[in-house]
């Protein structure tokens, strides 16, 4: 068994209750390596021959989740979801951070594997060598502060009265779901802690879908031994003091880029990226630290520490609690809905978070809303109140809606995609019409960094070319440097604000797993035959959406609009070269002039048996 993997994983049938145990090849686990790489082998292995007619919602439909062979030993260690995703019916590796990682780990597993359906609600428990699937259906309907509470104390009992001579049991660690993801919103959140998320790809919709309330672990088993163990320690200690190097983050996280991002990049979205621009100093980062109740907040292993707690102590929000908020949700609970104060910013995150929303997606349906009621598309009636800018009693009403499926809610829980083409319908309009107040690609909402300044860190076709559609924090650049970025920390599944460097990332995973890993073979074979597995997936679509290569392959209109004020003014993405780019990186990853993936590059990739669903395509 190679080192950082305990070799064991859970498959679990919900319908039947029956649980076992797997494992998977040497050579599968250095192909795919761990996280969002092998949960595309495993979906591909699963239903990839039927993936065109696959239901995201039906029992035989995977829903994974699984750690990856630095989880827990590298800095920052996360937890990767995956599936079919009810958004783009493509594949996310979607992460979050979180101590159920490392206790999964320490419980003696690798990750599991959900099938079925339950028949009432259940959650998962997870301890030493074993797993029981238990009743939850006193906690189905509950948000996210009720669902921690209810399971710490339940679970920590549990496992007291199966080893009463532990001592006191240190609370455990969680994934679950909010009322959004019980109730199949399409673009919902996996939730762990109160505000952490794996957002992209509606992962609680495919948990909700199987009745699935929470997985929760507690393992006393120790990690994985590694295969070089003096190297391991060495390199550990040299990311740790690389990381120790940066406070910039320590110290505030990315909560003070509300502000920054729209004053300095105008890259942020304001009122659904009608703009990308403010310098509002209500929203300056010194204006959040007066709620801040935690300054340094940080998962097991984590150098970098950036989270802070942000409670209202009184007044309107009092008692409302979440993170910073950080940037994404000080932008899409803020500004993209036009909040500009602090207040109503970390009480938007908090609703958002307790519901079990999406921070980026759920509010980016609610902006597009906003913006059809700005322009007389919907009406008080078609939404029950008025919906303006900046009035966050509406969107506190909005998300709880969307949330339940009740009145607007039922169509805005479909996603803005799909919101759009059904909105268009109701009005009798053309969709094409509606969409182009949608900022999204594949279906899959925008992260909050806009293309048309170019001052970000995203570029033209840093959307447009990703397979995972509008992950803000997977973005594909030059085929190269994207492969051994996000694709890499997904997989050895670890977070993206503790990278150190290309030479200690690699050099540590060598020493962890044994596996012969440089940058250069994951450049050119690793981390190209994941991307080009999930842009099968992604091409293959269906049942109810499919996208065309190149038509497609591009970004929202909206970022082909001119920047309307501020000092980018006039800037926008430029199409042509869009176009241009994204010929040059469907070649350097040995794709066609569509971005199918040729016959030779399947071969070289060793993934012959995704060579007939391809051929079909390029017909």
């Amino acid at each position: 068994m190679p080192g950082g993997y305990t070799g064991k994983f859970l498959d679990v049938d919900l319908s039947k209750e029956k649980i076992k145990e797997i494992s998977f090849s040497d050579k599968v686990l250095q192909q795919f390596f761990g996280g969002r790489g092998l949960a595309a082998k495993i979906l591909w292995d699963r239903v990839g021959k039927k993936w065109s007619d696959l239901d995201p919602y039906s029992p035989e439909s995977p829903l994974i989740v699984l750690t990856g062979p630095m989880t827990g030993i590298y800095p920052g260690g996360r937890i990767c979801v995956s599936g079919k995703s009810p958004v783009s019916m493509g594949t996310v590796g979607s992460t979050a951070s979180t101590e159920f990682a490392h206790e999964l780990k320490c419980s003696g597993f690798d990750g599991i594997i959900f099938t079925g359906k339950a028949e009432k609600p259940v959650y998962l428990i997870v301890t030493d060598d074993k797993a029981e699937i238990k009743d939850a259906s006193h906690i189905w309907g509950t948000v996210g502060e009720k669902t921690i509470k209810i399971l710490n104390k339940e679970v920590t009992a549990e496992l007291t009265k199966r080893q009463p001579n532990v001592g006191i049991w240190r609370e455990p660690g969680m994934i679950y779901i909010g009322p959004a993801g019980e109730n199949l919103v399409r673009n919902s959140a996996v939730m762990s802690k109160l505000c952490h998320a794996a957002g992209y790809g509606g992962y609680g919709a495919l948990m909700g879908s199987k009745k699935l309330k929470a997985v929760v672990a507690k393992g006393r088993g120790m990690m994985p031994e590694v295969y070089a163990k003096e190297a391991v320690k060495l390199l550990w200690a040299k990311a740790h003091q690389i990381l120790i190097s940066k406070t910039e983050m320590r110290r505030y996280g990315t909560g003070y880029a509300g502000y920054l991002v729209g004053a300095d990049t105008s890259s942020e979205p304001i009122r659904n990226w009608q703009t990308e621009w403010h310098n509002a100093k209500s929203y300056a980062g010194p204006r959040f630290e007066q709620y801040w109740v935690k300054k340094k907040w940080a998962d097991f292993n984590c150098t970098t520490n950036c989270m802070k707690v942000s409670c209202i102590k009184n007044g309107k929000w009092k008692g409302d609690i979440t993170d910073l908020p950080d940037y994404e949700l000080q932008a899409y609970c803020g500004t993209n809905l036009g909040l500009f104060e602090p207040a109503d910013n970390i009480h938007m995150s908090s609703v958002i978070d307790n519901l079990g929303h999406s921070g980026i997606n759920g509010p980016n349906a609610m902006g597009f809303a906003a913006e059809l009621y700005q322009r007389k598309i919907l009406t008080k009636e078609d939404i029950g109140f008025e919906l303006n800018w900046g009035d966050a009693d509406a969107f506190t009403k909005l998300a709880g809606m969307v949330a339940r499926r009740e009145g607007i809610g039922e169509i805005l829980a479909e996603g803005s995609y799909r919101a759009a083409i059904k909105i268009a319908k109701m009005k009798r309009k053309k969709p094409e019409d509606l969409l182009k107040y949608v900022v999204h690609v594949k279906g899959i909402e925008i992260g909050a960094h806009g293309t048309r300044s170019d001052a970000d860190y995203v570029h033209d076709i840093s959307y447009a070319a990703n397979v995972q559609g509008g992950d803000h924090t997977s973005v594909a650049e030059d085929g190269y440097t994207d492969m051994s970025g996000a694709v890499f920390a997904d997989s050895g599944v670890f977070c993206d604000f503790c990278r150190t460097n290309r030479e200690v990332e690699f050099d540590l995973a060598k020493a962890i797993t044994g596996f012969p890993i440089t940058l250069e073979n994951w450049r050119k074979e690793t981390g190209p035959r994941i991307v080009t597995l999930q842009r099968a997936f992604l091409l293959m679509g269906g049942p109810d959406l499919k996208w065309s290569p190149v038509k497609d392959d591009d970004n929202p209109p909206r970022f082909y609009e001119p920047l309307p004020e501020g000092p980018y003014k006039g800037k926008t993405t430029d199409k042509k070269l869009v176009d241009q780019k994204l010929q040059i990186y469907f070649g350097t990853l040995g794709w066609d002039n569509r971005g199918i993936p040729t016959t030779e590059t399947l071969k070289k990739l060793d993934l012959d048996d995704v060579e007939p669903a391809m051929k079909k395509l390029r017909q």
